[in-house]
């Protein structure tokens, strides 16, 4: 199978990348690879084909990938990262102190709710029920904000 994919492709390192990828897929396909008909091997060599033909079909083909003698440095636009801080930082301020605490436990510091209610000092209900309120306060404060009048109160 190498030697059929490397006369296919001409590149030795490309050639092992297929039959590796080609040996993946009869993995995950060995149940139905044994109990249909035909050869085991006549589906590898299929497989591999179609997997080069795939390759040759792609960007990396047709020299389309950008190399790092041509890749300008951008410098990506973090305006609106900055802006969507403003906008958190401004949602959180107009929650109550309990329900701002039980939030940036759960969802800026990747706690569990069980894990903020032991840090709080509160029962597990109680931290679920603040997150709930607080989250339905800020959809319910974002729909309004968004409203076609687009006048808030």
């Amino acid at each position: 199978m190498l030697a059929y994919t490397e006369k296919l492709l001409n590149d030795h390192h490309l050639a092992e990348d297929i039959v590796q990828e080609t040996l993946v897929r009869a993995w995950h396909h060995a149940d139905r690879l044994y109990d249909s008909e035909g050869s085991v091997r006549g589906w590898l060599l299929t497989v591999a084909r179609n997997l080069v033909i795939d390759r040759s079909r792609g960007g990396f083909h047709r020299y389309e990938v950008i190399g790092s003698d041509t890749l300008d440095v951008v410098q990506r636009d973090h305006a609106d990262a900055v802006a969507a801080a403003v906008t958190v930082t401004e949602m959180l301020d107009s929650l109550s102190t309990e329900h701002r605490e039980v939030l940036v436990h759960t969802y800026l510091w990747g706690r569990t709710v069980r894990e903020t209610a032991e840090v709080l000092g509160i029962p597990v209900g109680t931290a679920k029920s603040r997150q709930h309120y607080a989250l339905n306060y800020l959809r319910k404060s974002e729909r309004y904000e968004r409203s076609p009048a687009g006048v808030r109160a």
